[in-house]
């Protein structure tokens, strides 16, 4: 106990220790986050020319002492994504640079400054923009041209083998994959009916109101008219994004799917998933591919769509806390590890 005498130098002390201890925590906090942020590669913007525009891209390389690498060219799913998917990515680029592989992905049109709008965009021009990026890899002394593969989620579940139509590729990683936009679309919205606990009532609107916009699209009717439809209630479209999905509605991986035939495919698929139908997506997957006996398929019971642990994706904070911390224990049990081997044993 301090003597009154001296207590206030006493609790000067307290103080000064006190904060010591606060800023040595910080620290250590901060020391931890920029190791878990250090990942094994190294990384280099690059830009690739397309179509009279600009691709805004990274290339990330294993630091194996080797002069050429396979690749694994990037395909996003939907939305406004960066080239590093916000460093999502990382965790997955540093498991292929362990089995010797560089990664290359790139902001979307639109995005982090890149000119153009993504929303402009049909699933045909992204397979011609992810091709042109082959191509300018292939002109790289240190990419191995022979093996070059595609890793692609969600919506490039339609763009990924409109790729493999238009160059070789030795691989692809397809990440809960869609097959057919109306069917996924439909999936989607029972599901997320289903997780709200929606009464009957509500259900039979929301399907009605499905039911409308599939018309609409089909009679190629404007914003404004889906507006009217909707009585001015648009649940967040945009003209952009009606736009966009006007162009795109239709699509269906199906048939387009025959082009992978003979290239090895690692089918990876959440077992939490609601946006993609991945017992339809195993069974087209199957039907189309199964004979050449290159299709391998990976379940991963507890995760979500983004293959992120369910557990984890249902709170924003242990969300937040993870990717600060430890963002490789973000994906589901697995999932690193078998993404790495199947890319070892491509060779």
């Amino acid at each position: 106990m301090c003597p009154t005498t001296q207590f206030r130098r006493c609790g000067l002390g307290i103080a000064v220790w006190s904060l010591v201890s606060v800023l040595v925590v910080a620290a250590g906090l901060v020391g931890v986050v920029l190791w878990q942020h250090s990942y094994d590669m190294d990384e280099q913007r690059v830009s690739i020319r397309h179509g009279g525009h600009t691709l805004n891209g990274v290339l990330a390389t294993p630091k194996d002492g080797r002069k050429r690498h396979g690749l694994v060219v990037y395909l996003h799913g939907d939305g406004p994504v960066d080239a590093s998917h916000d460093d999502g990515y990382k965790p997955t680029w540093e498991a292929n640079a362990k089995a010797g592989y560089a990664s290359l992905s790139w902001d979307k049109p639109g995005v982090a400054g890149a000119p153009g709008d993504w929303l402009d965009q049909s699933m045909d021009d992204r397979a011609n923009e992810a091709a042109a990026a082959i191509a300018w890899a292939r002109a790289r002394p240190d990419i191995d041209g022979d093996r070059i593969g595609l890793w692609g989620a969600s919506q490039a579940g339609w763009v990924l083998p409109k790729v493999a139509a238009k160059t070789p590729v030795s691989f692809v990683i397809a990440v809960s994959p869609a097959i057919n936009w109306l069917q996924q679309g439909r999936y989607n919205l029972l599901a997320e009916l289903r997780a709200d606990g929606a009464s009957a009532a509500r259900t039979k609107a929301e399907i009605a109101r499905s039911d409308t916009t599939r018309r609409l699209l089909k009679r190629h009717a404007p914003f404004e008219e889906y507006t009217k439809a909707m009585r001015g209630d648009t649940d967040g479209m945009t003209a952009d994004r009606w736009r966009f999905i006007s162009k795109n509605y239709t699509a269906d991986a199906t048939q387009d799917l025959r082009a992978l035939r003979g290239v090895p495919v690692m089918l990876t698929l959440a077992g939490h998933d609601i946006n993609v139908d991945t017992a339809d997506t195993e069974r087209i997957y199957r039907k189309m591919l199964d004979a050449g006996g290159v299709l391998t398929v990976k379940r991963y019971p507890d995760a979500a769509h983004s293959l992120v642990k369910h557990s984890i994706e249902q709170s924003d904070l242990k969300t937040t806390l993870t990717a600060l911390f430890s963002p490789r224990s973000l994906f589901a049990d697995g999932f690193l590890d078998n993404q790495r081997q199947f890319l070892k044993e491509i060779g």
